[in-house]
C-alpha cells in the first residue's frame, strides 16, 4: 500500500448521486483518485468485502477502472467483480451487486451525455441493495472531498487484462473479470415469457432496437437475437464505441433520429426502441407512433398481468413528480398506492426495499421495477414485447385503448440546454414571486389551484427533500412545472413540463404540442423564459 498526499477539491454537488465532469477534468492528476478515496472513506467497513466495478465503455473507462482496482486493493476490499472489457450497463451492475451480495459498486458513466476526449465522464457509488447511494451518503462523500489530504493505492504497475474472463490478484485482493451480459440475461429470462416473445419474433412481426453505439449493444444482441431469435437487422448501432460514434446517446425523438426516421418512414417496423449511454433509459415507438415515457409507465402497470413475474399482482407504483399523472389513474383502478417522489432513482429505492412499490418511472425515459434498483432500458423493451406477444395488437391500438379507458394525459417536456446559470435561476424565481397572485386566478383559461416548490418527505426514513421543482397546479389537473436539471456539465438546463388531462375520447387525437399550446404560452408569460435565456425554442421537445 502506498499513501499519496493530495489536496482537496469540491467536485460533487451536494445531494447528487455521483460526480460528472468533462474527461479532461477527470484526467487531472489525483482528481479521480480523490473522489474514489472520498467514497471509500464514507461508506463504512468493507474490509474483505466485494466491490462491483464497470461502466458504459465511454472514453477513459478503462484507465479509470485500473486506478480504482489498485485503490480498492490498497483500501482493503477482498474481491472485485469487474465486467469484461470494463463494460457493465447500469441495470446490469445493479443486478450483479444484488446477485452476488456485494458490499456495493462503482459505476462509471455520464449516462446519456456525449462521450469522447472532449466530452463527459462520470462515476457514482451504488449501495449493497444495488441502488444509488442516498443523500446522507452522497453528502458525506461531498464533505470528504473538501477535506481529503491523501489516498491509498498500490505499487502495481501492470494493468489487469479486462478483455479476458478469469481471476487474478492485486495484493491480497482477488480481481474477477466476469461476463458482462450473462447474469443480467438470466434475470430477464426469469421475468418475462421468452417463449411468447420468441413466437412473436418468429412471425411477420418486425422490430428495431437502437443501441446508439453505447453499452446495450452486447446485451441486445445476446438477448434479442441469440436468445429470442430476432433478425440480424433487429439491432442497430450495436458496437459500443468510446465516443458513442460521435452521437448523443439520449433515446428521444431528437437524438435517436435514425430510428425515428425508420419508424416514421415507408415500410416501418412494427416496434422500435432505443436505450441510452449506460442502458438505463428507453424510448418506445410503434409504426408511425411515439409512446411518451409517462404513458409507457401507465401501460406497463395496466398490463402487468401479461408478464410472468408480475402475474401475482404488483405492490404499488411510484413516479417522479414531473412525470404525468397517467400512472396514478391506473393505480387507482387497481386499488394500489401511487407515490410521487422527487426526480432521482434513489428515491424509489426505499419504497422498493420496503415492498411498497413494484413498478416505477420517470418522464425522462426511465422505467423499472423491483428486479433491480436502477431504471432499466432493455427490461422496458422486453416488457413491451411481452405485452405485444400476449395482446397481439399494434403499439398504437394498445395505447389508444388505454386512453379510451383511463383518459389521455397530454404531456410534453421542453428542455432548454446550456442556459446561463443566473438566468436559469431567475426563470424559476419569477414564478415563485407570483405564487400569491396566481392562486385562484385564471391562466390559460384554467383556474390555478395551487403553487409551490415541491417538497417530499420519504415515508420510509422520514428524510425531507426540498425545492424539487416549481409547480403551478390547476383545478382540472393540468400542470406547469419548472425544474433545473443537474445532468449536464456545461451551463444549466431548464426543464419545462406541461400537462393537460382529456377524458373525452373524441378529443384524444390531437398533437400534444397543439393540445398544450395555451399552457406553453402561459408558462413563458409567467417566467419570462424567452427574454431571460434568449432562446425562442427549446433545445429538445419530448
Amino acid at each position: 500500500m502506498i499513501t499519496i498526499h493530495t489536496e482537496p477539491f469540491e467536485g460533487q454537488k451536494p445531494g447528487t448521486s455521483g460526480l460528472r465532469k468533462k474527461v479532461k477534468i477527470f484526467q487531472q492528476a489525483r482528481y479521480l483518485e480523490n473522489f474514489v478515496q472520498a467514497v471509500f472513506d464514507s461508506i463504512g467497513d468493507f474490509q474483505g468485502k466485494t466491490l462491483v466495478v464497470g461502466g458504459d465503455g465511454r472514453f477513459f473507462n478503462d484507465q479509470a477502472i485500473q486506478i480504482i482496482l489498485n485503490m480498492a486493493s490498497a483500501n482493503g476490499f477482498g474481491h472485485v467483480l469487474v465486467g469484461q472489457h470494463g463494460i457493465l450497463s447500469t441495470p446490469a451492475a445493479s443486478c450483479v451487486i444484488r446477485k452476488y451480495e456485494a458490499f456495493g459498486g462503482l459505476i462509471l458513466s455520464a449516462s446519456h451525455n456525449p462521450a469522447g476526449p472532449d466530452e463527459d465522464f462520470g462515476i457514482k457509488y451504488n449501495m449493497g441493495n444495488g441502488g444509488p447511494a442516498p443523500e446522507k451518503i452522497t453528502d458525506t462523500i461531498y464533505e470528504r472531498t473538501k477535506s481529503i489530504t491523501s489516498y491509498q493505492t498500490t505499487a502495481q504497475t501492470h494493468a489487469i487484462n479486462l478483455a479476458e474472463i478469469g481471476t487474478t490478484n492485486i495484493g491480497n485482493m482477488k480481481v474477477q473479470v466476469i461476463d458482462s451480459v450473462v447474469d443480467y440475461a438470466e434475470l430477464m429470462q426469469s421475468l418475462f415469457d421468452f417463449d411468447a416473445i420468441r413466437t412473436l419474433l418468429a412471425g411477420d412481426f418486425r422490430m428495431c432496437f437502437d443501441a446508439m453505439h453505447a453499452v446495450t449493444g452486447p446485451y441486445a444482441k445476446v438477448i434479442l437475437q441469440d436468445m429470442l431469435g430476432a433478425s440480424e437487422d433487429s439491432v442497430m448501432n450495436a458496437t459500443p464505441l468510446e465516443d458513442f460514434g460521435g452521437g448523443h446517446p439520449d433515446p428521444n425523438l431528437t437524438y435517436a433520429k435514425d430510428l425515428v426516421a425508420m419508424m416514421y418512414g415507408n415500410n416501418a417496423p412494427d416496434f422500435g426502441a432505443a436505450s441510452d449511454g449506460d442502458g438505463d433509459r428507453n424510448m418506445i415507438l410503434g409504426n408511425h407512433f411515439f409512446v411518451t415515457p409517462s404513458d409507457s409507465l401507465a401501460l406497463l402497470a395496466a398490463n402487468a398481468e401479461t408478464v410472468p413475474a408480475y402475474q401475482g399482482g404488483i405492490a404499488g407504483i411510484a413516479r417522479s413528480m414531473p412525470t404525468s399523472g397517467a400512472a396514478d389513474r391506473v393505480a387507482q383502478s387497481l386499488g394500489l398506492d401511487c407515490y410521487e417522489t422527487p426526480t432521482g432513482w434513489k428515491f424509489f429505492g426505499n419504497l422498493m426495499d420496503a415492498d411498497k412499490v413494484t413498478l416505477c418511472g420517470e418522464e425522462s425515459f426511465g422505467t423499472g421495477s423491483s428486479h433491480v434498483r436502477e431504471k432499466d432500458g432493455l427490461w422496458a423493451v422486453l416488457f413491451w414485447l411481452n405485452i405485444l406477444a400476449v395482446r397481439k395488437q399494434s403499439v398504437e391500438s394498445i395505447v389508444s385503448e388505454h386512453w379510451q379507458k383511463f383518459g389521455r394525459n397530454y404531456y410534453s417536456r421542453h428542455d432548454y440546454e446550456g442556459v446561463n446559470s443566473d438566468a436559469a435561476h431567475q426563470v424559476l424565481q419569477n414564478v415563485r414571486d407570483q405564487f400569491e397572485t396566481l392562486i385562484g386566478s385564471s391562466l390559460a383559461d384554467r383556474q390555478v389551484q395551487q403553487c409551490d416548490d415541491f417538497s417530499y418527505t420519504d415515508p420510509i426514513d422520514q428524510s425531507v427533500s426540498q425545492n424539487q421543482g416549481v409547480r403551478v397546479l390547476f383545478e382540472d389537473g393540468s400542470r406547469i412545472i419548472f425544474r433545473l436539471s443537474g445532468t449536464g456539465t456545461q451551463g444549466a438546463t431548464i426543464r419545462l413540463y406541461l400537462e393537460s388531462y382529456e377524458s373525452d375520447s373524441k378529443k384524444q387525437g390531437m398533437d400534444a404540442q397543439d393540445a398544450l399550446a395555451d399552457l406553453i404560452t402561459a408558462a413563458n408569460d409567467i417566467s419570462q423564459l424567452t427574454e431571460l435565456t434568449g432562446m425562442n425554442n427549446p433545445t429538445v421537445i419530448t
